[in-house]
């Protein structure tokens, strides 16, 4: 029998007593003909104007499916209405008269049950619970944790060992994201092996993103002209995604290539890399060469993209 971990026990204990206490509180709401999920989309859309579908599923961490399945429900009832937005491919969400009418009694109640619970509370007990919860949302926040997880990534120049993991790394994550064949391998391997032949320490750097020792990302400046610089091999392993760290990569290429005092930086992408290019356009990077060509096993469109420093 393996030993009880005292922190999940802790964990477990609070889950159970929140449930029967304060998650209750929202729970079909009693009387209501609603169930806990329908009223929490009901609350998204009593609070927040304009939302789509998808909006109100992120924010509340709902499958898309079961969202669907509401709004049908409540655009059946009255209870919702829709518009396109500005972008015609955007349905916006807003609740109808007969909503709002269903939906106040509903709130004042759960408004009311809560001002019960805490009634027998003094004023400072009263605020000590609220910060207590306030300081468990906070710390459990999806923005939160990616920041602290963000802020533990260091980075670092390259070093014996990186180079063979860069080129391992990008044949294996480009074949299974993009069907790129063995010969985006050996692209990689080609100009990893150019940077350090002619590596100029004053002018160039390899940048390695790590965490706790392990590698997290990549990426290469290396120059073109006296006057130009090149942005080369981003690269963000899929475990720290949605970290900010391709935008924090890009933006070393950025700052070291202004104080290495280059004039611009130049990159060479694909069109299907839908990510790296968001990344781009938000460090100020714009399209200058487009050019159809068949590379690795597939029909890529090229772009050529250029910031001027």
């Amino acid at each position: 029998m393996r030993p009880i971990d005292t922190r999940a026990e802790s964990v477990r204990a609070f889950n159970r007593f929140y449930t029967r206490r304060i998650g209750a509180l929202g729970d079909a709401h009693l009387g209501s003909p609603f169930t806990l999920g329908e009223m929490r989309v009901l609350y998204e859309l009593a609070h927040r104007d304009d939302l789509s579908a998808a909006e109100i599923g992120e924010t509340l961490g709902l499958d898309p499916a079961y969202m669907s399945r509401t709004l049908r429900a409540f655009k059946k009832k009255g209870l919702v209405s829709a518009k396109p937005g500005e972008d015609r491919r955007r349905t916006l969400l807003s609740l109808t008269a007969a909503g709002r009418k269903a939906f106040a009694p509903l709130e004042k109640q759960a408004h009311d049950a809560i001002v019960a619970m805490l009634e027998p509370l003094s004023s400072a007990e009263q605020e000590s619970a609220i910060a207590a919860m306030n300081t468990i949302r906070s710390t459990f926040n999806d923005e939160s944790l990616a920041a602290r997880r963000s802020s533990l990534i260091e980075l670092r120049q390259h070093r014996p060992g990186d180079i063979g993991w860069i080129v391992h790394r990008h044949g294996v994550i480009y074949s299974q994201e993009y069907g790129y064949d063995e010969r985006f391998e050996a692209l990689v391997a080609k100009v990893v092996a150019g940077f350090i032949e002619s590596w100029d320490p004053d002018r160039e750097r390899c940048w390695i993103a790590e965490r706790d020792g392990e590698m997290l990302g990549s990426i290469f400046l290396v120059s073109k002209t006296r006057t130009i610089a090149q942005l080369r091999l981003l690269l963000v392993e899929p475990s720290a995604r949605g970290l900010g760290l391709g935008r924090r990569l890009v933006q070393e290429v950025i700052d070291f290539s202004r104080r290495a005092g280059y004039k611009r930086v130049q990159l060479w992408t694909q069109s299907e890399l839908k990510s790296a290019r968001r990344i781009y356009k938000a460090a100020g990077f714009s399209i200058v060469g487009t050019e159809g060509h068949e590379s690795f096993g597939k029909k890529l469109d090229a772009e050529v993209w250029e910031l001027e420093l």
